[in-house]
């Protein structure tokens, strides 16, 4: 027995449908700008989903990488009494 037809049995009433599945790839695309942005009436597949899902949060992490490195240049670079360094401590509260 294949170790996913033994999860399945063991978690009983975890078990989530086909429908429920093609519901969850289909809000996720279009949570997607990559894929919601496109003009065509093809339906994409959930792999292509999920493949572009993972592509679409390795960006968002580099671009909080960048700006997490921007804000630590701007504060290193600013006098911490200023009213730029306020402002920054307060949109940081």
């Amino acid at each position: 027995m294949s170790s996913r037809r033994s999860r399945s049995r063991q978690s009983g009433s975890s078990r989530i449908t086909e429908d429920q599945i093609a519901d969850l790839v289909s809000k996720l695309q279009q949570l997607i700008p990559e894929i919601r942005n496109r003009r065509s009436d093809k339906q994409v597949s959930a792999s292509k989903v999920l493949q572009e899902t993972c592509n679409y949060i390795r960006s968002l992490h580099r671009e909080v990488d960048d700006l997490s490195q921007r804000l630590s240049e701007l504060l290193a670079s600013s006098d911490t009494d200023s009213d730029q360094a306020a402002i920054i401590r307060s949109l940081l509260m």
